[in-house]
């Protein structure tokens, strides 16, 4: 089953029948302010992807680990994860994932087989995880903005080593969260692996490349199934740059968390508590969940009338917004209050 992701402007164009160029896409959760692309040398594009140690050291000092693998994005990982789970643990059944959250990854354990238990605000009791199982956190949670802190997480990576189970962190959006809640300076044995994106924060998901931090043992395992040239040379010659710009990072998570703060003020005060229960997120997306459930799937379809673009919840219950520019942030909360007004008629 192909499951439904933000980014498909095409195909919603097409069926609003509003030229692509004319919209306003809000619907991912990808910074609208990118790492400037640096002048990229033509040997670059002409040779077949290198290995690259530089690249390897900028990674490891930014997500501050001791070993990792060059991936093109998280999800070729994580399809892959639970056929390589299964020869590494034959006894283990049981997979706890958020109820809400990044859908891949529930297809994925589902479609290998094993038995899914769902968590919703709070994880799973420890007492009742059980013997070797798989734990999927989501950090923060897309699209709840659920974030558990390191020490909370610490717990549950003790007791999945007792339990002889793998703890599976995706930190996708933790870029922008408090420094120091990364896990992945925890990386100690097998019992844990990290995703970490790179085209959220650096706004350049184009260029697909992510990072999977985690033991010897897994990125053996992993180099070995994905092989050679999983990145082209021109991405990994900018993540290498983009890694190493601390000037950078923080002017973006400066930028980000203005940006957040006037959409969010801007959100609360166009919808109003009357209409609209909580605004959660982080500073790569908000995410509104309303009083009457039925709203959210209305509001869609009254902003893409518009050309106004964001991510209808699976459940149809909530929308998320990305974070707009500056210059488009007007043009949102006209759209908005031109759709309030459809949903009071």
């Amino acid at each position: 089953m192909t499951l439904i992701h933000g980014g498909q402007l095409q195909q919603v164009a097409e069926q609003y029948k509003i030229p692509r160029s004319d919209w306003l896409d809000l619907s991912t959760g990808i910074a609208p302010t990118s790492y400037p692309i640096p002048n990229i040398p033509l040997c670059t594009w002409q040779q077949l992807p290198q290995h690259s140690p530089t690249l390897i050291a900028a990674a490891k000092e930014y997500y501050q680990c001791s070993q990792l693998v060059v991936t093109n994005g998280s999800q070729a990982v994580i399809k892959s994860l639970p056929a390589l789970y299964r020869q590494q643990n034959l006894t283990g059944q049981a997979v706890y994932l958020p109820e809400r959250g990044y859908k891949e990854h529930a297809q994925a354990w589902k479609m290998a087989g094993f038995t899914l238990h769902f968590y919703q605000d709070s994880l799973p009791e420890l007492a009742k995880l059980q013997p070797n199982c798989v734990l999927v956190i989501i950090n923060p949670n897309n699209p709840t903005g659920q974030f558990f802190d390191r020490e909370l997480i610490k717990q549950y990576q003790e007791q999945l080593i007792n339990l002889n189970g793998l703890l599976v962190l995706d930190e996708a959006f933790i870029d922008v969260m408090p420094e120091q809640q990364s896990c992945c300076p925890q990386i100690v044995d097998e019992h844990i692996i990290v995703l970490r994106s790179f085209g959220k924060f650096f706004g350049l998901a184009g260029i697909r490349i992510g990072f999977l931090v985690a033991s010897h043992y897994w990125c053996a395992k992993f180099k070995a199934l994905l092989g050679p040239w999983q990145v082209n040379g021109p991405a990994q010659l900018i993540a290498e740059q983009a890694l190493n710009d601390t000037d950078w990072h923080a002017k973006q998570k400066m930028i980000l968390s203005q940006l957040r703060q006037a959409q969010e003020q801007m959100l609360w005060r166009v919808f109003t508590e009357k209409i609209v229960k909580a605004i959660q997120g982080c500073d790569l997306f908000l995410t509104l969940s309303f009083h009457q459930k039925d709203q959210a799937k209305k509001l869609y379809h009254w902003l893409c009338q518009q050309g106004v673009y964001c991510r209808l919840a699976d459940e149809k219950d909530t929308l998320r917004f990305g974070i707009a520019k500056a210059s488009e942030l007007k043009r949102l909360e006209q759209s908005c209050l031109v759709a309030i007004r459809q949903l009071r008629q």
